[in-house]
């Protein structure tokens, strides 16, 4: 069985937030913590692992948003930047189209899109609001769909609109805009992945109930 030293010794990126005192504490996210205690010993267990560096986790979480009204819409890229740096807590970077599409009116090297990489403290943060508040506040939701893995381990959702998640005030926004969330785990199979994700608490609809 792995300690729960050793799990969260390898988040080397955790803040250590003052706690008042003059002491350097660690703050280890909740969800960590529960993939620690709970989630890596159970899938020690069923898998058969013999060292504790072969247990999946997660390595990072890419939310993507796409902006495709930005070239007639100068506005519409701020406002993207302005959502996705509330919903994941860190300023997103912008994608620029790779080449020319005349049909489309694009032009090589013109923003598209905005994405942000999760890392460490963040992205367990994030996963956690991810899956215990956004994905139950979506209208007449069932659970999210099982085959979504890409072979690799990594599973990807997409959500239709931004206001999903609590922190985006639906007054606030100059439209909808939906949006893409990758979760890029170790695991070595889609078997793996899905384990994984399941104990962390992701909500996978049955086969033959939707999907």
């Amino acid at each position: 069985m792995p300690s729960s030293k050793k799990v969260i010794k390898k988040e080397k990126n955790v803040r250590k937030p003052s706690n008042g005192s003059g002491k350097i504490t660690r703050r280890i996210p909740r969800m960590l913590e529960q993939y620690t205690k709970d989630v890596a010993p159970v899938l020690m267990r069923d898998f058969g692992y013999k060292n504790p560096m072969q247990i999946p986790r997660l390595q990072k979480i890419v939310v993507n948003m796409g902006v495709g009204e930005a070239t007639q819409d100068r506005n519409a890229l701020g406002a993207a930047v302005a959502d996705l740096t509330t919903i994941t807590g860190q300023k997103p970077r912008e994608n620029k189209a790779k080449k020319s599409v005349a049909n489309f009116k694009l032009r090589e090297g013109v923003t598209i899109g905005t994405s942000v990489t999760l890392r460490s403290t963040r992205m367990w943060d994030f996963f956690d609001r991810f899956v215990n508040i956004a994905l139950p506040r979506i209208r007449d939701f069932r659970g999210i769909n099982p085959n979504a893995f890409d072979g690799n381990g990594n599973y990807s959702i997409g959500l239709s609109e931004q206001v999903t998640f609590p922190e985006i005030s639906y007054t606030n926004i100059d439209r909808l805009r939906g949006l893409q969330i990758v979760v890029v785990t170790t695991a070595k199979s889609d078997e793996e992945s899905k384990k994984l994700l399941e104990l962390l608490g992701m909500p996978f609809v049955k086969i033959g109930q939707g999907y």
